[in-house]
This record gives C-alpha cells, sequence and structure tokens, in this order.
C-alpha cells in the first residue's frame, strides 16, 4: 500500500494578490496543503523557519531574497529526517525569487529521495514555478519528479476541483 507525505512552506501576513497587498491569516500554500489531505489522507509536515519572516510583505521579501543570495540555510523549528515510510512526496510552496524559498532547502536536503514519487505544486502571482522544477530535480536526487500544479495564491479558495484533478493525473 502507498502511503503519501506532504511537505510544505506557506508564509501568512501580508501578500500580493494581483496588484496589491492584502493580510491573509493562512498562507496560501498551505491552503493547497489541507486540499491535498482532504484528498490523499496523506500525512502532513510544515517547514517551519526557527526565526520567523516578518508579517509586511516588503520585509518579507526583502529577507527572502537575501536568504537566496548568501546560498542560507536557515535553522528550522523542527526538522523531518526520515521519510523511508513513504512512496510519494507532494512538496509545496510559494515562488520566492525564481525558486523554493531556502527554508525548503534546509528540509529538502537532508532527506533520501531514492526511489520516491515526488509531486510539487507551488503559489504564485503570476511568475509560476521559475526555476524551481529544476531545483526540485537536483534537490530530490534519485525522485521521479511529476508534472507539478501552479496555483496563483490569489486563486487558492475555490480551486478544490484543480487539485483533485491534478492528484488523479
Amino acid at each position: 500500500m502507498s502511503k503519501s507525505l506532504i511537505i510544505y512552506f506557506s508564509h501568512a501576513g501580508e501578500n500580493y494578490f494581483g496588484g496589491e497587498l492584502k493580510v491573509i491569516e493562512k498562507g496560501n500554500t498551505e491552503v493547497i496543503a489541507e486540499l491535498i489531505q482532504k484528498a490523499t489522507d496523506a500525512d502532513i509536515f510544515k517547514v517551519e523557519p526557527l526565526n520567523d519572516y516578518p508579517s509586511e510583505y516588503a520585509k518579507c521579501i526583502e529577507v527572502a531574497q537575501k536568504e537566496q543570495n548568501d546560498d542560507a540555510r536557515p535553522e528550522l523549528k523542527e526538522e523531518l529526517m526520515d521519510i523511508s515510510g513513504y512512496d510519494t512526496l507532494f512538496i509545496g510552496f510559494p515562488n520566492w525569487w525564481g525558486t523554493l524559498p531556502m527554508p525548503m532547502w534546509t528540509q529538502l536536503e537532508k532527506l533520501d529521495f531514492a526511489a520516491k514519487t515526488v509531486k510539487p505544486f507551488v503559489t504564485h502571482e503570476g511568475s509560476g514555478f521559475g526555476s524551481s522544477q529544476r531545483d526540485l530535480k537536483n534537490l530530490c536526487e534519485g525522485a521521479e519528479i511529476k508534472k507539478g500544479l501552479s496555483i496563483q495564491g490569489s486563486k487558492v479558495h475555490g480551486a478544490e476541483s484543480i487539485v483533485n484533478k491534478w492528484i488523479q493525473d
């Protein structure tokens, strides 16, 4: 029997929504992760940096860009160390500066993806996956990377049918 795990990073607070800033209590990627869990009954693990990102959008993206420029690996509140009990991994994140947020790099580099199936999902406001699919191939060495799901953050509410169709494909 196949067992699945959702590994995701999400950011609440002030987010960009098609031309304007809006404060959200739950990050867009978390909304999608929960829809995947509802449809698959997968286990779920939220990647959280030890030091929270600022809730203000401009400050958050400034920190995120600095981390990316420095190739940083932010310390995490909790680390997932073993995925040997899982066959399929749903990996989700917002597109930050064209790729995965650096806490995802911290987490994914610690795991052995040999013979796993990875189904990536990303939330964004127009940039899609950016270079993150290429980066995932390097981070998840040995895994079969399936077609990813790209959803605009401003459209996550009401995306259940899109998520379910992607899971079935």
